[in-house]
């Protein structure tokens, strides 16, 4: 299992070279030994109240998503949709259980999924009460009106509920037509959902948001438990409750991102693939640095120290920031610092981005993604980047 001590960044990190939309170097960092890995609270750990509902229609390319997710293959945003992250997903698979590699669902590869097709591709559960006293707010655009905030934090329910179930929002909402789970009638005595007060143009303006208590029906991804005893960081801790993973991972000895179909691949010491996932990697501007690296330290939860001067693509004259940290912040919940000058593996505020935009140079994941990596690594794990 995982080993319990870790390099952990925790001064400001510096960015360069890097959009504020999920990317990518930095600068400065300092390394202390991280504590072990934390124990199981329910209070924190997010468990859902389920409802039996049936869905209203089969979902055999999300189940599939669902599996490869709970397997370790991660297919990025779970969506139903057949894409790059879904065919890594499936090459994942089949190389680690030593099946031919083609990134089809052949007949061998649904013969060694059978074992798990009874796990169905969605659940309904309710929201808990207490995410409706919790503070949401938007994150602003400016650097200088994200320095002002405590933390850069989920903008709404939705989101919060959508990175718990490693999905979008308008994935959700897809699956809760009305505000309603899809197959259920409205609840009996269920008040009429709000409408949207304030939609974002990716999703529909007629669809009520999320409330505290409602039932929704969401991907079924992730753990409601984020596991391992011990003692630890308890802001950790509630970040991998919030995003469904648990805290033990399996140790990762060497990373190889491919940047030829954006994966990056975990292997243990006898070489066995343990995790694959799809990424981000670099620009025509700044391209993967090919070659061989080392982890300096994993930052989780970091904060941002901005500096417009770093940046190929911010003007100069504007000022230096210090950001908060948070899931909407510039790298997400993770950075996983490499021996590479400037680079990184770290998290995005944007996850349906992953596999489907250009970063700054370093690799990016989706937040659940790189939350599990980063319980993977330390600093004898090595790193390749290739062609």
């Amino acid at each position: 299992m995982r080993r319990t001590v870790l390099l952990v960044a925790t001064g400001p990190l510096l960015l360069a070279a890097c959009g504020l939309n999920g990317t990518d170097r930095r600068d400065e960092h300092e390394k202390v030994p991280a504590a072990s890995a934390p124990a199981t609270n329910p209070a924190i750990a997010g468990a859902f109240e389920e409802v039996t509902i049936a869905d209203s229609e089969p979902r055999p390319t999300m189940q599939l998503q669902v599996v490869l997710d709970r397997q370790g293959f991660g297919p990025g945003v779970i969506d139903g949709r057949d894409g790059l992250s879904t065919v890594n997903a499936l090459k994942g698979f089949q190389e680690a259980n030593r099946l031919e590699v083609t990134g089809k669902l052949d007949a061998a590869t649904r013969g060694a999924l059978a074992q798990w097709e009874q796990i169905s591709a969605t659940r309904v559960v309710r929201i808990p009460q207490s995410w409706g006293s919790d503070a949401y707010q938007p994150v602003p655009d400016k650097p200088e009106d994200q320095a002002r905030m405590n933390r850069l934090g989920y903008a709404s329910i939705d989101e919060r509920l959508a990175e718990r179930f490693h999905t979008t929002v308008v994935v959700l909402h897809a699956l809760n037509p009305g505000g309603r789970p899809a197959g259920a009638q409205a609840e009996a005595g269920a008040a009429t959902p709000e409408p949207r007060l304030s939609p974002t143009p990716a999703n529909d303006p007629a669809q009520p948001e999320f409330r505290a208590g409602q039932l929704v029906r969401v991907p079924n991804a992730g753990v409601d438990q984020v596991g391992a005893a011990g003692e630890g960081d308890a802001e950790w801790k509630a970040t991998l409750a919030s995003l469904g993973v648990d805290s033990v991972q399996p140790n990762a000895a060497r990373i190889v991102v491919d940047k030829s179909d954006g994966s990056l691949k975990a292997y243990d010491a006898a070489g066995k693939l343990l995790a694959l996932f799809t990424v981000t990697t670099g620009s025509s501007h700044d391209p993967l640095p090919l070659g061989e690296w080392g982890v300096n330290g994993v930052s989780r939860n970091p904060p941002f120290a901005y500096n417009p001067n770093l940046f190929w693509d911010v003007p100069d004259h504007e000022e230096k920031q210090q950001l908060p940290p948070g899931p909407n912040g510039p790298v997400g919940v993770a950075w996983i610092d490499l021996t590479r000058e400037h680079y990184g593996i770290h998290g995005t505020p944007n996850p349906e981005t992953i596999g489907r935009s250009q970063s700054h140079g370093c690799v990016r994941l989706t937040n659940w993604d790189v939350a599990r990596l980063a319980g993977m690594v330390d600093g004898s794990t090595k790193v390749v980047f290739e062609a």
